[in-house]
């Protein structure tokens, strides 16, 4: 068979005349799979009779170097088509990259905030409620920013589930509140006392200011939709950090689910209640928390294990 300079150097030509591939990306194909076919000399194998098992070392080999996922799977990426181009050609008569898993990137972990963060802005957000307000308007706008946070907090709803919660929401004095979610899914979600209580309270403002009387929207508006919209939140969310001293770039309403899905694994919740009370369909969705999960576990062994502490024996 061809040696692999002269395998390699017919796939570049391939890719020059059939694909009009340009010099630079002729030259990444070269790198990379010199780079590979350099790995596979100190196996004592070659670019022409390298196998699955080859390829997937070769992955691993990337990783401790310190390559990215995404970096892996572009050289994963040339191999493929290298190997397809001399299946093709009838110079090998299988494909070892066939079936091999591209790596795939480790979920990016969201953005938390610290209880003491929570604590902060919702202080704010009550504080701006006691303050006397330049006008009625202002006054239920306090008032609504209130109860978002106080249910977005004690719930984690997604924040379209959040703005468009029925008025029915604040009129029953219950626990529990239905939340059809994503798929018209229904959910059942805890009330806090706090939340419910800014609920009424912002309600019993609006009725007492005579507006939006026949709207069945908790947060109604006079936009398209009839409620309160996500852009808006976010927006009047950011100008609230600012007065709870907290950076506007770090907060969003989908940053407050994260936090309630956070503290709760953080305080002794199951992953599979917080699953459930998320709306997430599956429950490698919620596992992205499991870093939370982690630091937990490794707290408790710290405090509990006989052998950890300063004055444990080697």
């Amino acid at each position: 068979m061809a040696g692999d300079g002269l395998l390699l150097e017919g796939f570049l030509e391939m890719l020059s005349a059939e694909r009009g591939a340009a010099e630079n990306t002729l030259e990444s194909y070269r790198r990379d799979l010199e780079d590979f076919s350099g790995f596979l000399a100190g196996r004592k194998a070659s670019l022409a009779g390298a196998d699955k098992n080859a390829v997937t070392a070769y992955l691993s080999h990337l990783t401790a170097r310190g390559f990215a996922a995404s970096s892996q799977a572009r050289r994963l990426s040339a191999l493929r088509q290298f190997y397809r181009h001399l299946f093709t050609e009838g110079l090998r008569g299988d494909d070892p990259t066939r079936t091999v898993a591209t790596p795939k990137r480790r979920a990016a972990l969201p953005k938390v905030l610290g209880i003491e963060e929570v604590d902060r802005l919702l202080d704010a957000a009550r504080t701006a409620t006691l303050v006397e307000a330049p006008s009625p308007a202002a006054a239920l706008r306090a008032l609504r920013m209130h109860a978002l946070l106080e249910v977005l907090y004690a719930t984690g709803l997604r924040v379209s589930e959040l703005v468009s919660l029925p008025l029915s929401a604040a009129l029953r004095d219950e626990r529990l509140i239905a939340v059809t979610g994503k798929g018209n899914k229904e959910r059942l979600v805890p009330l806090s006392q706090a939340a419910r209580a800014a609920m009424r309270a912002y309600v019993a403002r609006r009725r007492g200011e005579g507006v939006y009387t026949q709207s069945r929207w908790l947060f109604p508006s006079h936009g398209e939709s009839g409620h309160f919209t996500r852009q808006a939140f976010a927006r009047d969310l950011k100008e609230l950090a600012v007065s709870a001293g907290l950076e506007p770039g770090m907060l969003s309403p989908h940053v407050l689910r994260h936090a309630f899905a956070s503290h709760l694994l953080q305080n002794g919740a199951d992953l599979r209640v917080v699953q459930q009370l998320l709306g997430h369909a599956d429950i490698s969705t919620t596992q992205i928390y499991t870093h939370v999960l982690d630091e937990r576990l490794a707290a408790l062994v710290e405090s509990h294990h006989p052998l950890a502490g300063p004055g444990s024996k080697g």
